[in-house]
């Protein structure tokens, strides 16, 4: 939960992290699918219980938090949680519950199933964001009066990335669409203040950097940076 940390120290109040869940559907902030990469443990996050994964050490020094257990240690940070694996709704929404933090959460996934199945489970004040098909939507809606005029979306904000094989996704009417329609749009993943400034510079409501440090020099240089 370092990183978390760090993050939090810097002043940050609202954070993005992916979680998947073991066999035993304990929901775990992770990011890769397995643990060969970054931990002393191999294996599937989803293949193994939680009795294993737990034991797991990141750089061989600092285990992998349960959501639940990041929830109930930062009370006053707003989280965005990223469904990266199939399994995941069943365990993350029961962390959610159980810490009681269904108003201070955002629930994501590209895979519309996952996010809709969230939604099932912790009713309409869950703040979501657009699956695959929502953003494609969006889209379309952006160069169709017709089609925005006939959208109707459940989520509360879009999150993308700027563009896809070098062709943009987030510009001028997509955003303007987006707000029209009282959606935010996040965007996904820059790291350098020329990307995060470009970005500010269009008019996105929020900004996911693997850089905490570079993107709040870009806000403060803007006067825009709002401290915890």
């Amino acid at each position: 939960m370092s990183a978390i940390s760090t993050a939090v120290e810097l002043g940050y109040r609202y954070l993005e992290t992916d979680v998947h869940t073991t066999a035993d559907d304990v929901a775990v902030v992770f990011h890769d699918r397995t643990l060969d990469r970054v931990t002393d443990r191999t294996g599937r996050i989803d293949r193994l219980p939680w009795a294993q994964v737990k034991k797991a050490r990141i750089r061989g020094s600092e285990p992998i938090p349960r959501l639940d257990e990041l929830l109930d240690s930062f009370p006053d940070l707003r989280i965005n949680i990223d469904l990266k694996s199939p399994g995941a709704v069943a365990g993350v929404t029961r962390a959610i519950v159980r810490a009681g933090a269904v108003d201070r959460v955002c629930v994501a996934s590209f895979i519309d199933a996952r996010v809709e199945a969230a939604r099932r489970a912790l009713g309409p004040r869950l703040c979501s964001s657009l699956g695959r098909r929502g953003v494609a939507a969006l889209r379309l809606a952006s160069f169709s009066s017709r089609a925005s005029a006939a959208l109707r979306l459940r989520a509360a904000c879009a999150q993308l990335p700027m563009s896809v094989a070098g062709r943009p996704v987030v510009d001028v009417r997509m955003l303007a669409t987006a707000h029209a329609l009282g959606l935010q749009v996040h965007v996904w993943t820059l790291n350098s203040a020329a990307e995060i400034t470009a970005a500010l510079d269009l008019g996105v409501d929020g900004i996911m950097t693997d850089a905490p440090t570079v993107l709040r020099d870009v806000l403060e240089s803007r006067g825009q940076w709002q401290s915890r």
